[in-house]
């Protein structure tokens, strides 16, 4: 091996963990900080006109806001990755379902947001909330 041949980088998975964690839970987290100080209530009747309950709306703190907490600190990581999943699904469904083959106006795909959002999610849960991660016992490690 030629002396200027460069040595390949030692994988580091549970940092890589780690940033995926706080970057799909971080950036989730501040469309939760939107409805606690904006309120859910503008969506209980677009619910309702799909033929879900208007009190759904509420869910909404929970896949936004607990969900994103639980996967930044590692806990919990299939059931805060399935309750973002949900959400996300539920955003495009009543928000952006005319969307799902649109392209913006840039080129970009749109619904790009939604697809970063659920196969972050789904791929922080696959992947576990490695070394860096707040250590849970009993049920809660189950999750």
């Amino acid at each position: 091996m030629s002396r200027f041949s460069p040595t390949p980088p030692r994988p580091r998975p549970d940092l890589a963990s780690l940033v995926l964690r706080v970057t799909v839970g971080g950036l989730m987290l501040f469309h939760g900080v939107d409805k606690i100080m904006n309120g859910v209530g503008w969506m209980g009747g677009m619910l309702e006109g799909k033929g879900f309950p208007a009190a759904m709306a509420y869910g909404v703190y929970v896949g936004e806001i607990v969900a994103p907490i639980l996967l930044i600190l590692g806990v919990a990581m299939r059931s805060s990755a399935l309750a973002i999943v949900f959400t996300m699904a539920m955003a495009t469904y009543l928000l952006h379902a005319g969307d799902l083959l649109s392209v913006g106006d840039h080129g970009e795909y749109a619904l790009e947001l939604q697809v970063f959002y659920s196969f972050g999610a789904i791929a922080a849960a696959l992947m576990g909330p490695g070394r860096y991660a707040v250590r849970t016992r009993g049920w809660l490690a189950k999750l």
